[in-house]
């Protein structure tokens, strides 16, 4: 495929911009071809005209129809065959077989999704009967469910370049609710998006789908993104990415004349606690396993476990010499790119110069090759994390934080005091974690995904996943952006009252035709 730098708008192309920009290989600091067009303020609004007009009659497919689009856009994404694996492990310094492994992902939650839409009872449809007799006043016929928001704006992340981007789980979600998507994609692997959508536009040609149900606008500029973001006809966003990017789009989505929803995935430390027959007993296992984590990716996972817990004792020096001589073995490929390699060296710095912070393992990088990151581990007392909440911040790289936790008591006061995270783990044998339930029940109120002995570092695509978290994990803590309840980030609740049969949804008339679940009366039934 021969890339042309362009946006999509609907199923043109355009590029209006004297503005460009190039791809940039991050393990050798390399251009790479087309140059790309900065979508300007003129193609922002058509792609957002033609996905409002797209909506009107995108909503209005069947669930059959919505289902066999997402199949086809999967079937696309594969024909694309070595070539966008080349192209994607060129603009990100991910190695092949993750990419090929991230494809497989991206494919799967399309089928999964369209799985979902087949069988059709995510629209939570609810029925109560008219009851004419009733004293004092009659019942009236009550029905509802949910359906599509409307046009959605999607920025791609950094560090999924095919799960999380133009084709990834915002999108899918949002294309299965039935809402039409403005993606924004991201410049640090534009080469990768433009041979995605192009395998979406494709899909929609076989389909027949609407022209403006999907569109991409490139950018490195805040102004298209912003512009995505407060456009009018604009009426949701998914965002995947750092706190100080998700916040600015939180707050201008909220200051808009019609305040519309975000969800932004800002980022986490995933606090992991280690409990203390569990740290006597595997310490050596559990500092192995963290290592692989910590520096999986080259610690680039909005999952990474970024501090670990410990109680003071001969088996918190021993886990952590283990972990510094396990982390040491591992060899760190090149960074994202070179401002998420910049930030992770600042952040490294700002750690390295606090004095109540002590370097437990400083990895060097390799200084011939750009964008190259060397692993670190730092240590610091419990009562120093409790008085430092720059401490629980996420540093986004091969880094973690051993914090010597006092007794048990500080354990559950550090669990109060942090903030809103992905993930927490808690590793413990069973006497361990039947002592420790009020613990578990702390971080219950802090994160999305609690894990028991194992790594948060794997986010496993199903109906019961929940990647979330409270604030600043993400800016809604009542959804989710991985799983089929994702949908509900792009759909609100419609109710219908007295209406006649004829005039329903299939999905709430009397006979049921699409053989939904549904709940009838209180009880759930077909």
């Amino acid at each position: 495929m021969k890339l042309n730098g362009l946006n999509f708008l609907g199923n043109a192309r355009s590029g209006e911009s004297k503005v460009t920009f190039q791809a940039v290989n991050p393990s050798t600091d390399e251009n790479l071809p087309p140059l790309y067009f900065e979508a300007t303020a003129d193609e922002i609004d058509a792609a957002a005209v033609k996905a409002d007009d797209a909506f009107q009659q995108y909503r209005l497919k069947s669930g059959v129809e919505k289902a066999v689009f997402l199949e086809t856009i999967a079937e696309e994404i594969a024909s694309l065959g070595d070539a966008l694996i080349e192209r994607c492990t060129s603009e990100t310094a991910l190695p092949s077989a993750r990419i090929t492994a991230e494809r497989g992902r991206t494919i799967a939650q399309l089928k999964l999704f369209a799985e979902l839409l087949r069988e059709g009872s995510w629209v939570d449809a609810r029925i109560d009967t008219a009851q004419p007799e009733r004293q004092p006043l009659p019942k009236p016929d009550i029905r509802s469910m949910q359906k599509a928001l409307g046009p959605v704006g999607v920025f791609g992340a950094s560090n999924f370049p095919l799960a999380f981007s133009v084709a990834g789980g915002d999108t899918v979600s949002a294309l299965a609710a039935g809402c039409s998507v403005v993606v924004k994609a991201h410049p640090s692997h534009p080469g990768t998006c433009e041979m995605v959508a192009e395998a979406v536009l494709e899909a929609i040609e076989k389909t027949k789908m609407p022209d403006g149900v999907f569109s991409m606008l490139h950018g490195t500029s805040n102004a298209v993104g912003m512009g995505i973001v407060t456009h009018p006809f604009i009426k949701a966003i998914g965002f995947t990415g750092s706190f100080r990017g998700g916040k600015a789009i939180f707050d201008a989505a909220a200051g808009r004349a019609e305040p519309i929803p975000v969800y932004a995935e800002m980022g986490s430390s995933n606090p992991v606690f280690v409990l203390k027959n569990s740290l006597f007993q595997n310490a050596e296992s559990i500092a192995a396993g963290l290592a692989n984590s910590v520096t999986l990716g080259t610690g680039q996972f909005c999952t990474n476990p970024g501090i670990v817990f410990v109680q003071r004792a001969a088996e918190a020096a021993y886990f952590q010499q283990a972990l510094a001589e396990k982390i040491s073995e591992v060899k760190m490929d090149a960074m994202l790119n070179s401002e998420i390699h910049r930030a992770f060296e600042n952040g490294v710095s700002q750690l390295s110069a606090n004095s109540d912070v002590e370097i437990l393992f400083a990895g060097s990088a390799e200084t011939v090759k750009p964008n190259r990151a060397g692993a670190q581990v730092f240590t610091a007392a419990g009562s120093v994390f409790l008085n430092d909440a720059s401490l629980e911040k996420e540093l986004f790289g091969p880094a973690t934080l051993i914090v010597i936790v006092e007794d048990e008591a500080q354990f559950l006061n550090i669990a109060r005091r942090l903030s809103g995270h992905l993930t927490a783990t808690v590793f413990g044998t069973e006497p361990d974690l039947e002592e420790n339930r009020q613990l578990i029940s702390i971080l219950e109120q802090k994160v999305g995904r609690l894990l028991i002995n194992g790594f948060p570092t794997g986010v496993e695509v199903c109906h019961a996943m929940v990647h979330g978290g409270a604030f600043p994990a993400t800016s809604d803590s009542r959804m989710t952006s991985v799983g089929t309840s994702a949908i509900n980030r792009f759909t609100r609740p419609v109710c219908y009252q007295n209406f006649p049969d004829f005039l329903l949804p299939d999905e709430l008339k009397d006979n049921n035709p699409l053989g939904i679940w549904r709940k009838i009366d209180g009880e759930l039934r077909k």
